[in-house]
């Protein structure tokens, strides 16, 4: 993902965390909140409940590539920050892409093509 589209500072975490507004599902969970800026910036979180380092990589990369596959369809203008749930370790890669887009089509932040 290009660094312009990366959520990285800790005080933005915080800040999506706290005040927007968020949807789940079994494989993870969507925060969104607009932002100031033209471009929607994407930050991805793993907690240590998820299980050790490998297990945390693991789900944050497959979260990023999901992500990075669906970026043109993603309105503009959205701070997200997405967080792993367990059982996205052992998920097919079709339901964790199928969850994601579920996620930011509940949310309107899916844009259709014609």
């Amino acid at each position: 993902m290009e660094r312009k589209h990366r959520l990285t500072r800790s005080i933005d975490f915080k800040r999506v965390r706290r005040t927007g507004r968020s949807l789940a599902h079994p494989l993870a969970v969507l925060v969104y909140l607009p932002n100031d800026r033209g471009t929607t910036r994407i930050g991805i979180s793993a907690a240590r409940s998820l299980g050790n380092a490998v297990q945390r990589n693991r789900a944050k990369r497959r979260l990023r590539e999901a992500l990075r596959a669906c970026l043109p369809e993603i309105a503009g203008g959205w701070d997200i920050v997405v967080i792993a749930r367990p059982e996205i370790v052992n998920a097919e890669w079709s339901r964790v892409r199928n969850g994601i887009r579920k996620l930011l089509k509940q949310s309107d932040l899916w844009i259709e093509e014609n």
